[in-house]
């Protein structure tokens, strides 16, 4: 059982960190009554879902691998252009660290953290703006931003409607009432919606083509191509702008695609990012008189860390931050008027850059031998498994998607390749695992595919605790007017109580 004595090892050094770290002080909650600074007019709020720094690090490093650079390009359609050196955030002046815990659980959910973040309010787990005993709605800074008549984007690159997103627009019980919280959606008013769809197959009052029809009635101008995409302006009006199919899965469907899997995509309609919808936000909502607010959410990263696969991980963390090159090019021209906010809502996956294999060495550059996101591999290896292959069959869709082979530094020990054999027959229902063991190995995905990410992960030097969110604080970067208040060790319900302040939206 070397596999959990490792994960449970993991997990406590997590909690000697935060446990060490028992005390919140920074000049948010000192000084917030006291600013007197000039107020911006353009917000930027970036929020990295189950982002902490070790997925920060891990990219940047990556990205500093010539072997890892060309695979991230080719396999990106050159659309980032990607060159080696330090990521965006770096060039944030400011950076502090907040706590993440809810108001009745110690490791937050995406609900309670975005409502946190998004409201300045502790709240329960799933709930969506609200109070903790869900009897009073809690107003967002974006709401407010808009009551002061400010433009107001959001954007995301899972399903508009998801969690995080919804935290700035919609107040309801339950994280999983999307069809209310498209109904909060349609009545809100924003003004610029980009990235993912709204679940449209979880509405049980309207299907896809009557929400849009609502949407039109609200006045809302829709683009679902790229052409349509890049004719949007300032004249367009009201907003909602979104991939054109669904992909994959159901609980993909309304999300953009793994950034990783971008040159499998069926064309240009299909590679629209996360950048591109901060950059048209700009584009169409730049008002000199009132000013905007984009909330822009990189959703994926959370959704590669519970699947704990790296590479795909740093794929969109590199694309989070380029989303956020853009606003930072914005903010060198109006940099009297603009502030820049970066945060976690919570980490996920317990990443650790380490590995007991590996002792004190790391190889970053083998993360450039995969080449499709977890998702896509498992759908393809679900119709594969139909065929009931043989082992070696297997290992060979293993190497062609991932490396791993008989040589060199991706050469498969005999520890591993019974790890591949036990998850092979775990996927033919020949393992004699226990329903505990399997779920410490697989959590809740397709065994040969998480564990092919394992060793891969684990041969460079990278390691999971967890398939689900941990109590890590998150790291808080800023720029610009007023940032100099987000320094410290803080809460996360500080970071919206400090934009609030400084942008006068009480």
């Amino acid at each position: 059982m070397n596999v959990l004595l490792k994960k449970a090892v993991a997990i406590l050094s997590s909690v000697a960190l935060l446990n060490s770290c028992n005390t919140t002080t920074n000049k948010a909650t000192e000084n917030q009554n006291d600013f007197s600074g000039k107020s911006p007019k353009y917000i930027f709020y970036f929020i990295g879902d189950g982002m902490s720094q070790p997925q920060i690090t891990m990219a940047e490093k990556a990205i500093n691998e010539p072997e890892f650079l060309s695979q991230f390009n080719k396999q990106t359609c050159n659309i980032y252009n990607m060159k080696p050196g330090k990521l965006n955030l770096r060039q944030f002046t400011n950076t502090g660290m907040a706590t993440t815990n809810a108001e009745n659980r110690f490791i937050t959910c995406s609900a309670a953290a975005a409502t946190a973040l998004s409201t300045g309010h502790k709240t329960t787990i799933n709930t969506i703006s609200m109070n903790g005993d869900r009897t009073e709605n809690l107003k967002s800074v974006a709401e407010m931003a808009r009551d002061k008549g400010m433009k107001v984007g959001i954007i995301t690159s899972v399903s508009i409607d998801h969690a995080t997103p919804a935290c700035f627009y919609a107040h309801t019980e339950d994280r999983n009432n999307y069809e209310t919280i498209g109904h909060w959606l349609l009545k809100s008013n924003y003004d610029f919606f980009g990235g993912g769809h709204v679940r449209w197959f979880d509405y049980k009052d309207m299907t896809a083509e009557q929400f849009m029809d609502s949407l039109k009635i609200k006045g809302y101008t829709i683009a679902t191509s790229r052409a349509e995409f890049d004719a949007l302006n300032a004249k367009s009006g009201k907003i909602y702008t979104t991939i054109p199919k669904n992909l994959n899965t159901k609980h993909e469907g309304s999300a953009l695609p793994y950034n990783i899997d971008l040159d499998i995509q069926a064309g240009d309609d299909d590679r629209i990012v996360l950048k591109d919808f901060v950059k048209k936000a700009i584009e169409c909502l730049y008002n000199e008189d009132k000013g905007f607010f984009i909330m822009t959410e990189g959703g994926k990263i959370d959704w590669a860390d519970h699947a704990n696969d790296a590479v795909s991980n740093v794929y969109e963390t590199l694309a989070l931050d380029q989303a956020i090159g853009v606003a930072l090019d914005f903010y060198k021209q109006h940099p009297e008027e603009t502030l820049i906010v970066f945060t976690g809502d919570h980490e996920c996956g317990g990443l650790t850059l380490g590995y007991a294999g590996t002792w004190y060495e790391s190889a970053f550059n083998l993360m450039s031998h995969q080449t499709v996101s977890f998702l896509e591999f498992s759908n393809q290896n679900k119709q594969f498994m139909e065929t009931k292959p043989t082992f070696q069959q297997v290992l060979d869709r293993i190497k062609e998607n991932f490396g791993l082979s008989d040589t060199g530094a991706l050469a498969l020990s005999e520890y591993e390749t019974k790890r591949l054999k036990e998850a092979y027959e775990t996927n033919l229902n020949k393992s004699k695992l226990t329903k505990e063991e399997k779920y410490l190995y697989y959590g809740s995905y397709d065994p040969i595919t998480v564990t092919t990410t394992h060793i891969l992960d684990n041969k460079a030097g990278v390691e999971w605790a967890s398939y689900s969110h941990t109590a890590l604080p998150v790291p808080v970067y800023s720029i610009g007017c007023g940032s100099d208040l987000l320094i410290g060790y803080f809460d996360n319900t500080d970071i919206p109580n400090t934009i609030k302040k400084v942008a006068n939206l009480q």
